[in-house]
């Protein structure tokens, strides 16, 4: 899960209290997208501030566990409400839409943060990490699809399926180590047999 970081005051701190506090309330409320630039802005400007970044953000991508990933994503699943499917879809003021592909989507939107890390990790070539994310991810669906029973696992049907393939296809893209591709076909042949053939179709 995230967590949100704030400002601690520190003995070396210059600055009154009051500064502090209306730092730290700037801080809450920046958007996350302006928090990625600032930092980029930061880390052109600085040298130092980007290296300190950089150690940040590493310490933040280590100790992956496939096992926590999996049960995060499978909660972040298992609570889609079918009642948001029923409410939004059908005839609407805009036109159409069809319940199935539209629990498809909030499938798909609850695995994004989690596709996202998987991305970081390839982006600063950590593959290692890279590869346990992917196969957090890819338990978390198995678990839901396994496990869940709630109503709205019968509007996405097609989904687990579909974002497993979807997951792994994405990852063997980008990965670079033949080690971790054949750790990964091991990993899927044992723990989801059933997906496995898609795999190799693919």
């Amino acid at each position: 899960m995230n967590k949100q970081m704030t400002q601690k005051p520190t003995k070396n701190s210059t600055l009154p209290p009051s500064e502090i506090e209306i730092n730290k309330q700037v801080l809450d409320n920046v958007s996350t997208e302006h928090a990625n630039e600032i930092l980029e802005r930061l880390a052109g400007e600085d040298a130092k501030i980007s290296k300190r970044i950089q150690e940040l953000a590493l310490e933040y991508l280590t100790g992956v566990d496939p096992d926590d990933i999996a049960e995060d994503v499978f909660c972040d699943l298992d609570i889609l409400d079918v009642e948001d499917v029923w409410k939004n879809s059908g005839s609407t003021r805009y036109g159409y839409v069809d319940p199935y592909e539209l629990a498809f989507e909030m499938f798909e939107e609850a695995l994004e943060p989690y596709i996202d890390d998987l991305r970081k990790c390839q982006k600063l070539s950590m593959d290692e990490k890279a590869k346990l994310h992917c196969m957090g991810i890819l338990k978390g669906i198995d678990m839901f699809e396994q496990e869940a029973t709630t109503e709205f696992k019968d509007w996405a049907v097609d989904a687990p399926h579909e974002k497993f393939i979807q997951v792994f296809e994405e990852w063997k893209n980008e990965n670079t180590n033949p080690k971790n591709l054949k750790e990964m076909d091991e990993f899927i042949k044992i723990n989801f047999p059933k997906w496995y053939r898609s795999i190799l179709e693919e």
